[in-house]
């Protein structure tokens, strides 16, 4: 199983940002955890940052043919990008949104994602753990939910 985890705007300032709602888990220490999780599994993964809308769309399209699954965290484009959505239901890849925080918790306008539209899952509220319990559910998915 092949495995692509997306990170979109400011999840590269981890251990910086609002460490009482994001932790001061550094981003570094994610992707490590995120790569011994994998490699302790079997599983190939590739981790792709940006700050930048048009990146993500273009690594999501990238993927296309190349993964079998998508571990996404938009950051605050989870609310505001129809971009995002078209993109993963354009590459048809079984994805899980991942948000460190409680989402549904926090501010009214953090209550909408479109990006869940084209999800098979979504965890939110795990802190970092939530990227692994996510690798774990696309690789545990049955064929038929695929």
């Amino acid at each position: 199983m092949k495995i692509l985890v997306i990170n979109g705007p400011n999840i590269n300032m981890l251990g910086i940002r609002e460490p009482a709602i994001y932790g001061r888990e550094t981003f570094a220490t994610l992707i490590a955890k995120i790569q011994d999780h994998c490699a302790s599994a079997g599983i190939q993964v590739d981790t792709y940052q940006s700050n930048h809308e048009g990146d993500l769309v273009d690594r999501i399209q990238q993927a296309y043919g190349e993964f079998d699954g998508i571990v996404i965290n938009p950051g605050a484009y989870t609310h505001t990008s129809i971009a995002l959505l078209d993109a993963l239901k354009s590459v048809g890849i079984p994805t899980v949104e991942v948000h460190i925080s409680k989402v549904e918790e926090r501010e009214d306008f953090r209550q909408i994602s479109y990006v869940r539209y084209a999800c098979v899952h979504t965890i939110t509220g795990h802190g970092t753990d939530g990227y692994l319990e996510a690798i774990d559910y696309l690789a545990n998915m049955p064929e038929a939910e695929k």
